[in-house]
């Protein structure tokens, strides 16, 4: 599977964006995610979307961000409202082959290529 990630940009804060994230087959009956890595730090957890509808957001992003998905389009989405300087970063997709942690990032087998976001205060 080949993940094509778009979307990002520079805004400012208390601005939205949409990331897409196309992939190049049916990815309906896996897990999706999003992660992300800023400048210096680690990669982290962002959101995740089951095959069954199940969510998961890191508490950072939790009321801000929404993870959504179109499988007649194989693409998953990360709508991003009252943006924050701190989101800065590269947004990763990736797609779960197995296990149940959502979070955990070792277990995604695909990942796209990122795309940059930029929130100037």
């Amino acid at each position: 599977v080949q993940l094509q990630a778009s979307g990002g940009g520079l805004v400012q804060a208390g601005d939205s964006l949409r990331l897409s994230c196309a992939a190049s087959q049916r990815i309906g009956g896996y897990t999706v995610a999003w992660f992300r890595r800023a400048p210096g730090k680690e990669r982290e957890f962002v959101a995740a979307l089951t095959s069954g509808g199940r969510i998961d957001y890191a508490d950072s992003v939790k009321g801000r961000f929404t993870i959504s998905r179109d499988n007649t389009k194989n693409t998953v989405y990360l709508q991003m409202n009252s943006l924050l300087p701190e989101d800065t970063a590269v947004y990763l997709c990736a797609v779960q082959l197995s296990g149940t942690n959502a979070r955990n990032p070792f277990l995604y087998g695909y990942w796209g290529q990122g795309t940059l976001v930029t929130v100037s205060s």
